[in-house]
């Protein structure tokens, strides 16, 4: 009796239980699988972004070093903007596309040497040195509506100069302050110089990543140690030709 309990009571089992599956829902289950985030270089100031969902950003690569004439075995300029750059001149670790980097170039135009030649389009800056050669520079210009060309002369230069915007600017945007001192945090950076009786100059800037863009209101800017390198070779009278 005892051995056919067994084999009964499993049959009855397993009927209950198909009896019972008719009434379960034909959808399966859902599962959650919770993946870790990724996380990229150093958490840094994107820490917070990570706490919070995002994802720490990842710090820029330096540029690559840049050559004025490498058939000559020239030393670089300068090889990035990390630690070789005074932080108080460029954020460490700004990054610039290499074709803006300062570099000796060929040059064919007809201009004297000591000549500033800014091909806006391109956005270079050229200055004209002996014997078909020149130094180029990476430059932002005018947004636009803003940009313009014409002759000029370098009328004066100042070191960490004062910003003080035209009455156009302040118009257009009223919550600019109407003055700031000299310093890391002033829009014209560490040199400034001017051009004619324009309210236009060539200058710095504390923003170097806009380089290469069309961001300004007019004015030429410069990474800060470019301005600083330009403004040692350019005189006062010094012609500036706008293209």
């Amino acid at each position: 009796m005892s051995r056919l309990f067994f084999p009964v009571l499993a049959v009855g089992v397993l009927a209950s239980s198909l009896a019972s599956a008719q009434y379960l829902p034909s959808t399966p289950p859902m599962v959650v699988m919770q993946t870790q985030p990724e996380i990229r270089g150093s958490l840094g100031g994107g820490f917070v972004e990570f706490l919070f969902g995002g994802r720490a950003q990842q710090q820029p690569a330096p540029p690559p070093r840049i050559y004025p004439d490498q058939s000559q075995g020239a030393q670089p300029l300068y090889a990035s903007t990390g630690s070789a750059v005074d932080p108080m001149l460029e954020p460490p670790g700004t990054a610039i596309d290499p074709q803006f980097m300062r570099q000796e170039v060929a040059y064919d135009g007809t201009e004297e040497p000591g000549t500033v030649v800014i091909d806006t389009p391109s956005h270079f800056l050229f200055l004209v040195l002996p014997a078909g050669r020149a130094l180029r520079y990476g430059i932002g210009v005018g947004r636009p509506g803003f940009t313009w060309s014409g002759s000029h002369k370098v009328s004066s230069k100042k070191e960490w100069p004062d910003w003080v915007p035209p009455p156009e600017m302040l118009q257009r945007q009223p919550n600019l302050p109407h003055f700031m001192a000299g310093g890391p945090n002033n829009p014209l950076g560490a040199r400034a110089m001017y051009l004619g009786s324009t309210l236009y100059r060539i200058h710095g800037s504390n923003e170097p990543w806009t380089i290469g863009q069309n961001v300004s209101s007019g004015c030429i800017r410069m990474r800060n140690v470019d301005i600083i390198d330009l403004y040692e070779r350019v005189k006062v009278g010094s012609k500036v030709v706008v293209l």
